[in-house]
């Protein structure tokens, strides 16, 4: 899991905008015209790079849904 820390300070302008500082810019290798998501939890506001492809940026998240030999366990048991 990556580090969580504040990079820098942004102020929202009278058009509702912000420059993302240019440390988050660089840690995300973000450049002008990339694509972001921005995604609410709770009342925290992440900013993300919007994967190129979603169906590698889900691979194997739910690896550890189910505790080793869960669905091993279950496929027999339908025998």
């Amino acid at each position: 899991m990556l580090e969580c820390k504040a990079m820098a300070e942004a102020t929202l302008s009278a058009k509702n905008q912000i420059v993302i500082p240019r440390e988050a810019r660089a840690a995300l290798g973000l450049k002008p015209g990339d694509k972001i998501l921005v995604v609410l939890r709770g009342e925290r506001v992440l900013i993300l790079q919007k994967p190129k492809a979603h169906h590698v940026a889900i691979r194997g998240l739910a690896r550890r849904a189910y505790p080793s030999g869960h669905l091993q366990k279950e496929r027999q048991s339908w025998d």
